[in-house]
């Protein structure tokens, strides 16, 4: 039996226990309050009656607490998911927003800004994140309008033609490459620079939450030595941002349309790549390795006409970087 199998049998039995116990409360309380016509009750009747008002109160909020879907472990492998990760300083949250940002942008304010050759959208902000022109597919996760809404929730205001759901007003390369310098570029690269800090957050909430999305996609025998390796990685400042930059730079690795030839590259496929169980410095190596080869694996598998060959030193020395210090 998989733990989180062992886990719905628990809660099973629990909920079977308390719907007993709640239903011969109740039986108390209805015999209580039924007509009395020859007698009033006494206070040892008060006494049982509220003794068995609060055992039933007790058992029904119990019984929702346990119940498949109240908690965030009700996901698939989610009672897996235990312990939280030390908490970021100010200091490192800042240093983790200049190395992503230099990583996308080469730290750059024109770079928060970019339309790549080759591709079908711009990259926005200093994770460069994703902003489809209207009407267009992609195998990839479009989340600059996800960002815009976190950004806004706290008080900062996009640009009102930038807000979700408006589709980057850009139809192409040449177009977004035209308005390089137009008013609405600068106007946008402006929001972009006042919001570094709330951009950093963005990224790291992203990473916060991946692991459950992980899990609900991994196969059921893989979900322990999964979270594992999230959590070694969790462990140290360098694990984190190692997690923090590779789910903004490859995502988690669930979206199904985000493969080639049938196999993926995000984060998922990085941690099932991971080998043994490396705890400290040791994880954040293995997961720089782990990285290395799903990236090189997927340029092998992309399509000839995608040229990804030319981002092959670039997205190496990414990823290798991963065992500095933060």
């Amino acid at each position: 039996m998989q733990p989180e199998d062992l886990h719905s049998a628990q809660v099973a039995v629990r909920a079977v226990r308390l719907i007993v116990r709640t239903f011969r409360s109740c039986r108390r309380i209805r015999e209580f309050t039924a007509p009395r016509i020859h007698n009033q009750p006494t206070n040892a009747d008060m006494v049982r009656f509220t003794c068995s008002f609060l055992v039933t109160a007790i058992a029904v909020m119990a019984l929702g607490s346990c119940l498949p879907g109240s908690h965030p472990w009700s996901a698939p492998g989610a009672a897996l998911v235990g312990g939280n990760s030390p908490a970021l300083t100010e200091e490192q949250k800042r240093r983790v927003g200049m190395r992503i940002w230099q990583n996308e942008c080469a730290g750059t304010i024109e770079g928060l800004t970019t339309w790549n050759a080759g591709e079908n959208f711009p990259s926005l902000g200093i994770g460069h994140t994703l902003w489809f022109p209207a009407g267009h597919r992609e195998p990839f996760t479009e989340t600059f309008p996800e960002m815009v809404r976190f950004i806004e929730a706290r008080g900062k205001p996009a640009p009102a033609w930038a807000r979700p759901p408006a589709p980057s007003p850009w139809p192409d390369r040449a177009a977004f490459q035209r308005e390089f310098n137009s008013p609405k570029m600068r106007e946008l690269r402006a929001w972009l620079s006042r919001t570094i800090s709330e951009q950093t957050d963005f990224l790291i909430a992203r990473q916060n939450a991946a692991l459950p999305k992980i899990l609900a996609a991994a196969p059921s025998n893989e979900r322990t030595r999964i979270t594992r390796h999230f959590h070694a990685l969790q462990a140290t400042p360098e694990g984190q941002f190692a997690l923090i930059d590779y789910v903004n730079f490859k995502g988690e690795g669930v979206n199904p349309q985000e493969r080639y030839q049938g196999v993926g590259w995000g984060l998922l496929q990085v941690l099932q790549e991971m080998r043994g169980e490396p705890t400290g410095q040791a994880a954040v190596a293995e997961f720089a390795r782990a990285s290395e080869h799903v990236l090189m694996r997927r340029i092998e598998l992309s399509p000839p006409a995608r040229g990804e060959q030319r981002w092959r030193q670039g997205w190496q020395n990414r990823v290798r970087a991963y065992r500095n210090p933060l």
